[in-house]
């Protein structure tokens, strides 16, 4: 079983990180949270989850790699789920960090989980009935200060509501365009909310 890979990384998209260890380069399927973690790195260190599909001829051996121990365990507490895939596990981790994840869970916030791609109402209230306490219980939330609160509620509610919905409109999935949305307003609270939106979408290309 493989812990984790620290080498060269020779290689990086948002979805996939190589890591050369010992002459050998290892291809990492990865979260946009990791690769935003990874960005200008040449050395790194990925924690790793295994996947072993079965399929007759077809058996597949891939590796899941995690920038912090926290990501790492909060997918494997999300692939316990019924009705969480290997990807939608990832395609959450792309569209949260682990410490609003981990909150919306906490929080019950089905709205926030439901709106990542993949995830209807039932599997929303389904990752909430299995998760909350498990999450409480590992210390994940503990380690991700996830009772500390969501920073969006110091921003202009109004403006932020306005321009996430906008956004939706053009296609853009909610959660990452909340967070990327917030994080505009944080700099800028004045920003009219046309404003917000040209520069989200520079942001989210």
């Amino acid at each position: 079983m493989i812990e984790y890979i620290k080498g060269e990384l020779a290689e990086l998209t948002p979805a996939l990180a190589v890591v050369e260890a010992a002459g050998v380069g290892y291809a990492l399927n990865i979260s946009l949270t990791t690769y935003t973690a990874l960005q200008g790195k040449r050395q790194v260190k990925l924690y790793v989850h295994e996947v072993l599909s079965a399929g007759g001829r077809d058996d597949s051996f891939t590796l899941y790699g995690f920038v912090a121990k926290q990501e790492r365990a909060l997918y494997r507490l999300l692939i316990t789920v019924s009705g969480v895939g290997a990807n939608t596990a990832r395609m959450m981790l792309s569209s949260m960090s682990p410490a609003e994840l981990c909150n919306a869970i906490a929080n019950g916030d089905e709205r926030l989980i439901k709106s990542v791609k993949g995830i209807g109402l039932k599997t929303a209230q389904r990752i909430i009935v299995d998760l909350k306490d498990k999450i409480m219980a590992s210390g994940i939330a503990d380690e991700l200060h996830v009772a500390s609160g969501s920073s969006a509620s110091s921003v202009n509610s109004e403006v932020r509501d306005e321009a996430v919905s906008a956004l939706t409109m053009l296609g853009f999935s909610p959660a990452p365009t909340a967070k990327v949305v917030v994080a505009i307003l944080e700099k800028q609270p004045d920003m009219p909310v046309e404003q917000v939106v040209k520069a989200a979408l520079k942001q989210l290309k």
